[in-house]
């Protein structure tokens, strides 16, 4: 990092402002997504005790859950219009195939071609459905809860038109036991794809409704066993309003699973968004189960920048493509290496970065992990090295000690950061192995964190040091 760039990071941890913002370097930028001032209060399972904020869902996860229930939405109607077109496909092979069996079962006074009289409008419908659902889709908008009733009412009956044909022509025991009634489970059983009890509940109502109607007040047979036939079909209908009972309990169970993977992403993703660019699977589910304040408090915490030097005039002779897949290349291996020892990439800084050890989860041993974390990622880079044309020198600085912690920013975007002269020092650091021609400094405060742990520790003597008045104690490691 040249010395323009590596003072533009240190004021922006005076300033308390640079994660909020984007940081761009010459080659690459790294930017952080969008975090609105509901904080991880609203995350699904992260905090340990409710906020103000966690008792309504945040609005990311009504829009991604909103999006998947469309979706599934969409799914069922591409399935109905399939099934609708399956249906005419096997009545017209009838037809065709076995004119004597259809004149024998309709009497010979339906041709099933008619049945394309409800299939045709059934499918213009449906693809009416589907263009609107993706319309409102796009636009981010749900589709209002009364257009879904209306529709599922205008579905359901169409087999009950199917019903009323078959009646007229087959006469109404011999249609109440052909196939017109056994369509209305078509329906209820895709209902179940709109995630929603009373949707499917409602589709159920409606089948048994207007199967009950047809069967008791459209040609009744004769007023001989009425109160029979009464009980008959009722039961019938009982079974059919049964069935989208379930379905509404199969669809409302599946819509929690959806809620419960959809609150988990919205999660980690505001966990990443919040804590850092980069935050390790381990961090987050400790995140997620242990919870972790986001307010602005005083902690211990192990600051370590890192910075590839020379990268910039290297980068000169190459073309972009190269620059990219080097510097992805070793962050790579580097924030692997972080992951493992317990810290977190809290912001990307071109060819370098910060990490944090001890913040936002408290850490007793901070000091210890980041060096020996800065150890491993030393060693990894000498192998990278060897197994590459363009070799990297690194640049390490690790300072403990307090530090202002918190959720800072605008009203409509903030991130946890870290503030205070720690950062400043630890970053100060980092800049002075280019003028001592070393690659992992560390501070006073470290070396007598680790004690018996960092005897390899090689004295500078006090170094001056840029912004404070007296030279310091620097020590070499590595």
């Amino acid at each position: 990092m040249d010395d323009q760039r590596h003072s533009g990071a240190v004021r922006s941890t005076e300033l308390g402002c640079a994660t909020a913002h984007r940081r761009i370097s010459r080659f690459r930028v790294w930017s952080f997504g969008p975090s609105r001032n509901d904080g991880v209060g609203e995350m699904i399972g992260f905090s340990g005790k409710k906020t103000r904020h966690d008792t309504t869902v945040s609005a990311d996860f009504h829009h991604a859950l909103m999006r998947e229930v469309m979706t599934t939405e969409l799914l069922r109607i591409k399935v109905l219009i399939g099934t609708a077109i399956l249906l005419g496909a096997i009545s017209l092979l009838v037809h065709f195939f076995a004119p004597e069996v259809v004149s024998r079962v309709w009497h010979g006074n339906l041709s099933p071609v008619y049945v394309f009289y409800v299939i045709v409008p059934l499918i213009v419908f449906e693809l009416w459905v589907h263009a609107a659902i993706s319309w409102h889709k796009r636009k981010g908008r749900d589709l209002p809860v009364i257009r879904r009733y209306v529709g599922a009412l205008i579905e359901t009956s169409l087999p009950t038109v199917v019903l009323g044909l078959h009646i007229n022509s087959m006469g109404p025991q011999e249609a109440l036991g052909f196939v017109a009634p056994l369509v209305y489970f078509v329906f209820i059983i895709l209902s179940t794809l709109r995630l929603d009890f009373w949707l499917s509940t409602f589709t159920g109502f409606v089948a048994a409704a207007e199967l009950f109607y047809m069967a008791v007040f459209f040609h009744p047979a004769s007023n001989d066993g009425a109160m029979h036939n009464l009980y008959y079909h009722a039961s019938r209908s009982m079974i059919i309003l049964i069935c989208g009972i379930l379905a509404g309990a199969v669809g409302m169970q599946l819509r929690r699973q959806f809620e419960a993977s959809i609150a988990a992403a919205t999660a980690r993703d505001r966990i990443t968004n919040l804590f850092g660019q980069h935050v390790s699977p381990q961090v987050v589910e400790r995140l997620m189960t242990e919870g972790a304040s986001t307010e602005s408090d005083i902690r211990r915490v192990a600051v370590m920048f890192v910075d590839f030097r020379s990268f910039t005039a290297g980068a000169r002779t190459r073309s972009p493509q190269e620059v990219v897949d080097r510097l992805d290349g070793a962050f790579a291996v580097l924030v692997e290496i972080l992951d493992r020892h317990g810290g977190i990439v809290n912001k990307f800084l071109g060819d370098g970065f910060l990490a944090l050890f001890g913040a936002p989860l408290e850490s007793s041993d901070a000091a210890q992990q980041a060096v020996a974390a800065a150890r491993e990622m030393l060693a990894a880079n000498e192998r990278l090295n060897k197994q590459t044309s363009w070799p990297l020198r690194m640049g390490i600085g690790i300072h403990v000690g307090e530090v202002v912690a918190g959720n800072i920013g605008s009203p409509r975007r903030k991130e946890y950061t870290v503030i205070g002269d720690t950062v400043n020092f630890a970053a100060r650091l980092e800049a002075l192995n280019k003028d001592l021609g070393t690659q992992f400094l560390i501070s006073s405060a470290v070396r007598e964190a680790l004690g018996d742990d960092c005897k390899d520790a090689v004295s500078r003597g006090d170094v001056p040091v840029r912004g404070y008045e007296r030279p310091v104690p620097v020590w070499q490691l590595g």
